[in-house]
């Protein structure tokens, strides 16, 4: 049967629609004139979101939400809603288990839940991280089911917080099983961004995993490096500003800092996995990255007579990343238990998680201090008690 490929379609269902990929996504086609349903299971966010509020930090998000939410923008927990959908995005990815492995049938069961919903009309985009290969395995059991629709993957590469504006000013890489899904998914997301970058499947599955784990090796080299320094008594950010001062084959060496998240090293270990396991940079960047909170905590043990025993402990910054409220693998919480094993009293501070200790009790009551992440808020501090700070921003 011949498939349109003209994408004049305008209702669609973003599955997995309130988290921190289908927001900025359902947002932005909303924008558009899209008509668009954001399907969650859960009821937490959709209540939140019902009332003007984003359960997370959005740059602009709740301006947008604004405009469209009970317009042409609607939450929903009815799987049901996909039957009128033209355009089924699935933000749904593949993580990794306890073994560091992908997970591959998470992304078949979740599909299998809304297979009876789907039709051969509608146009199908897997929008999350997909191990190399699983859009054929997807197709599959797609056709075995006996559906035909357009099956397309489109990874999403939005920095969070600021998912909205990259959306329409990054290109976008497009995928499909056929020319007639790529071209429907190029003239889809042209309707947001000027330029689409087209590929296989494979290699927009392996792009999205090749981008997150080379940005890993950049933390890990700079770990490395300022490891390595002051563990020689060396000031590595002495050693940083003479590297890059005014130097262009330096300016993009990233400075030190705790690499976290829930994608660089989840894609860094599928990529080992694609490549078995002989992705030896990708694993030495495990092993150091994951190493760099014990380093921390002997650098202010150091500085504390060597002993935290009793010692109150004030980590600034619990989030994964500065200026957000994203704590998803923040080796924040790593760094805690590290100080909790030296019997440390540990103070969680951020601005922008309630319920921690505030910034000016957390300076007065603790012993010593770790910079977790640098929020704006702290980039004028003088910490008045022996502090570690590897993001070198009190240097």
């Amino acid at each position: 049967m011949c498939k349109e490929t003209t994408f004049d379609r305008q209702n669609i269902v973003i599955i997995g629609g309130c988290g921190h990929v289908g927001i900025p996504l359902g947002l932005a086609f909303a924008s558009r004139n899209f008509k668009v349903t954001l399907l969650d299971r859960n009821a937490d966010s959709i209540a939140l979101i019902n009332t003007g509020k984003l359960p997370f930090k959005e740059d602009r998000g709740e301006e947008y939400l604004s405009r469209h939410l009970g317009r042409n923008l609607h939450t929903s927990m009815d799987p049901a809603d996909v039957r009128t959908a033209d355009a089924v995005i699935f933000v749904v990815g593949t993580p990794v288990d306890e073994h560091l492995n992908p997970k591959v049938r998470n992304v078949l069961v979740t599909l299998r839940e809304y297979q009876q919903y789907l039709s051969d009309r509608q146009l199908i985009i897997m929008r999350s991280t997909l191990y190399p290969g699983t859009l054929r395995i997807i197709g599959d059991q797609l056709e075995k089911s006996g559906l035909h629709p357009l099956l397309a993957f489109c990874p999403e590469r939005i920095l969070q917080g600021k998912g909205i504006e990259e959306i329409f000013n990054l290109p976008q890489i497009v995928s499909g099983l056929t020319p007639e899904a790529e071209e429907a998914a190029a003239e889809l997301f042209m309707k947001l961004t000027n330029k689409v970058i087209r590929t296989t499947p494979e290699e927009a599955e392996l792009a999205k995993l090749m981008t997150n784990s080379w940005r890993y090796l950049n933390f890990a080299i700079a770990n490395q490096f300022y490891m390595m320094a002051t563990e020689s008594g060396i000031d590595f950010n002495h050693v940083y500003r003479a590297m890059t001062t005014d130097y262009p084959r330096a300016k993009d060496f990233v400075r030190p800092g705790l690499a976290a998240g829930p994608c660089l090293f989840k894609d860094t270990m599928q990529l080992a996995s694609f490549y078995h396991n002989n992705f030896f940079l990708g694993h030495a960047a495990m092993l150091i990255n994951e190493g760099l909170p014990d380093h921390l905590v002997k650098q202010l043990k150091n500085q504390l007579s060597g002993d935290l025993r009793n010692k109150k402990v004030a980590i600034l910054g619990m989030t994964f990343k500065a200026n957000n409220d994203d704590t998803r693998e923040s080796l924040s919480f790593k760094l805690k238990k590290l100080l909790e094993i030296e019997m440390a009293e540990v103070l969680e501070s951020d601005p922008y998680l309630p319920g921690t200790v505030p910034l000016e009790q957390a300076l007065t009551d603790a012993d010593g201090i770790i910079l977790g992440v640098p929020h704006k808020e702290y980039l004028d501090l003088q910490p008045p008690v022996p502090f570690v700070d590897c993001w070198g921003i009190w240097s």
